[in-house]
This record gives structure tokens, sequence and C-alpha cells, in this order.
């Protein structure tokens, strides 16, 4: 009895690996696993590229707009597309064409074509197929695992997810010094990525529950009326848009690194990946929350609170603590903002939801960027990092605890969206 307590205590806490069990969501675990890390390293050798060109950080910007607007364009149509067919096709289609991008990226470079427009337009359209991918590999996370285990599936994704991006780019950096790097960096994604076709190719059939007709206009407009008539769902959404707009505190590394701490720009950039890791490998205890409206809110709070205090922080250390606590707080916010959707959203309407949801996440903090460069070129330093970070805690806070139905929400109960009895039969792709 002494000895097996402080194991079912581990047990408890330790990432919990039961979706694993699952055949085809293990399939697509270690696919994506593998893909996330090799599109880091396009994400880190893109820029590299295009200055190594250009000598202009101008271009360098060009190429993170270049991304964006089809994220934002595709990550809405993508989702209604999903909602009207076989989503494993349609998650195939665009994973094929993510692929295929990349290897017009490595053969440019084995080319040595030297064109930095060429390079801009095929992030343009390797972005568009990310965003369709993203919204249906989101969508069919509830097919692929019993409802019960959502939570602890996501919690492996997002885990994994971070994972990529702390080993992405050390890997970027050891290609790129290499002679040739950029084929090197380019090449290592195409082949990372035939993980993920793999484990695409192998699931099996995700028609949609319910015909949707010609996927259009219409039919997104049908999802955003959708979300604004449910109080959880748009809640969800809203703190998530409020702790990257307010919070973000990436855009103010440079300068924070260079007049306040003289250095430590790398432990800043990985302090809140870092913590997103260690949260992730001890989320066993997430699944197990039932009042998940409350716990989302309780992650926002906690990630705008350590955001500030790291701000206001008068030694490195501590502030690379405060974001690494951060960090941790992101990861489980981002599980609960993604188990909401996947269990509060029936079956045909998930794909457009998942495609709100990755405009979201891409544009938020892309946006808090945007808005911390502004405020530092106006303002001290601690105020554009920390008082917009406070601002954001509390309004998180009193907008959670006033919305009823989100601060009380637990899964399978009629609050602000539909019950489960609208996902697909538990374990219907277990095997």
């Amino acid at each position: 009895m002494t000895t097996s307590a402080p194991k079912n205590r581990l047990r408890r806490i330790a990432v919990d690996i039961r979706p694993l069990a699952h055949p085809v969501f293990r399939r697509t675990f270690f696919g994506q696993g593998a893909a996330v890390v090799g599109t880091v390293v396009t994400e880190v050798a893109v820029p590299v590229q295009i200055y190594d060109l250009s000598h202009s950080s101008f271009d360098v910007g060009l190429a993170g707009l270049a991304g964006l607007v089809p994220i934002l364009v595709f990550g809405l149509y993508g989702g209604a597309i999903a909602d009207a067919v076989d989503r494993r096709r349609l998650y195939l289609v665009s994973s094929a064409l993510t692929w295929t991008v990349t290897l017009a990226l490595f053969a440019q470079a084995v080319a040595g074509l030297r064109s930095a427009p060429l390079i801009l337009a095929l992030v343009a359209v390797q972005s568009g197929g990310f965003a369709v991918s993203s919204a249906v590999r989101g969508a069919i996370v509830p097919a692929l695992v019993t409802p019960d285990l959502v939570p602890a599936a996501n919690s492996l994704n997002y885990t994994a997810s971070t994972v990529g991006q702390v080993l992405g780019p050390l890997v970027a950096g050891v290609l790129l010094g290499l002679p040739n790097g950029f084929c090197y960096a380019y090449g290592a994604d195409a082949v990372l990525f035939t993980a993920a076709l793999y484990a695409t190719f192998r699931l099996p059939p995700l028609p949609p529950a319910a015909p949707l007709g010609r996927p259009g206009l219409r039919s997104v407009l049908d999802g955003l009326r959708f979300l604004a008539g449910r109080q959880v769902l748009l809640m969800s959404f809203l703190v998530d848009i409020a702790a990257m707009v307010l919070a973000m505190p990436t855009a103010l590394f440079p300068q924070a690194a260079e007049t306040r701490w003289h250095g430590g720009i790398g432990l800043l950039y990985s302090a809140i990946a870092i913590g997103s890791v260690l949260a992730g490998l001890s989320s066993g205890w997430i699944g197990r929350v039932r009042r998940q409206g409350a716990a989302l809110t309780a992650a926002v709070v906690v990630w705008a609170g350590a955001v500030a205090l790291a701000g206001l922080a008068p030694t490195l250390w501590l502030a690379v603590t405060l974001l690494i606590v951060a960090g941790a707080a992101d990861l489980v916010s981002a599980v609960y903002r993604q188990t909401i959707l996947q269990t509060a959203v029936p079956d045909r309407m998930r794909g457009r939801l998942q495609g709100v949801y990755t405009v979201v996440v891409t544009g938020g903090p892309r946006l808090g960027d945007l808005r911390a460069g502004i405020m530092a070129s106006a303002l001290p330093l601690a105020v554009a990092w920390s008082a917009t970070a406070l601002t954001c805690a509390v309004l998180v806070l009193t907008g959670a605890v006033l919305a009823r139905s989100f601060w009380q929400y637990t899964p399978g109960e009629k609050s602000g969206g539909e019950s489960r009895s609208s996902n697909p039969p538990s374990g219907a792709c277990g095997g």
C-alpha cells in the first residue's frame, strides 16, 4: 500500500496516454508529431532564405503576411468544406498540397533559383493547404477516440506540437549551418511530412454527419451564426483572443533582452514552449476536470498574470521562470478550448467552427505582436508588456463569471451548446 500510493498519484498527474490505444489516433498522433518538426524547420528556413536573398527585413515581414491571408480565408472556407465532404479525403488532399509545396521549396533551393517572390508565392499556397488541413484535423479527433478521451487526446496533440516547436528550431539551426543548408532543411521537412501523409491515408472514411450541400459563403455564415448563438463557444473564443491580443509578449523580447537584461533572447523565446511541454507531460488531471469553462478561465488568468509579472521581473531568470509558468497555463487553456469546441458542437458544424478556431489561434498572436509593438514605440516597456496583460486577467475573469453558462459549462450538459449525444458513436473509428 505504501509503495503503490505514490505510483497512483504519479499516474493521475502524468500525461494520459490511453488515446494511443486507438490505432487510428496513434498513427495520426505520431505522423503529425513528425510533421510538426519538419514544418517548424521550414518556418525557420523560409525567412532566413528570404533575408539571405534580399537583405531586407521588410521582405521577411512579407512572408508573414503572405502566410496569414490564406489562413484567414481558407481557415473559414476549409471548415465549411470539411462539413460537406468526406473529411479523410479533404485531409489527404490538403496535406498532399502542403507536401507538394515543400517539395517545390526543396526544388528551388536545389536549382539555386534565388527568387524571393517565388518563395513568397509558395508560402501563400502552402498556408492555404495548412489552414484547410488544420480545420479538418481538429474536427476529426472526436471520431478517433471515445468521448471520455477527447481531453486526453487534445493534451497529447498539443504536447507533441509544442515539442516540435522546441525541436524544430534546433534542427533548423543545425541544417542551415551546413553547406547548401536550405536544401537539407526543406528536404528534411518533406521526409518528415511523409509520416503524416501515411497516417492520413490510413484513416477510415469520415463522411459528413448530415448533407450540407455545396459549401460556400452561406455555409460559412451559418457557422458564424451558430457560434454567435452559443455563449459557451463564443466565450471560449473571446477569452483566447483576449489572451493573445492583450497578453502576448513575444514582440517585446528583443527590446527586453537588449535594454533590460542585456542578453537571453534565446531563453525568452523558448520559455513559453518549455512550459507547455512540461504541462503536457503532467496533463493527466486535465480530463478529470468537469467544470471546463471555469478551468479555462483560470488557465487564462494564470497565463496573463504570469506574463504581467514577467514584464516587471528585475532579473532574466525570474522572467524566464514566469514565462515557463505562462506556457504551462497556455497549454492547459488550449486543451480546454479545443475540447469545449469538440464537445459542444454537433458533428455537422464541427468543421466550420474548427475553421474559425484556426483563424483565431493564428491571427490572435499576430494582432498581439502588433499591439505590443505599437505600445512599446510610445510607452515604457513595462507598460507595453504588463499593463494590458493585467487588464486581460481582469476582463477574462469578470466576463467568465458574468457568462454563467460558460462559467458552469460541463461536457454533456446543454449549456449554451449541444449535448454530446450529437457526437459519433463511441469508438466508431477506434480500430
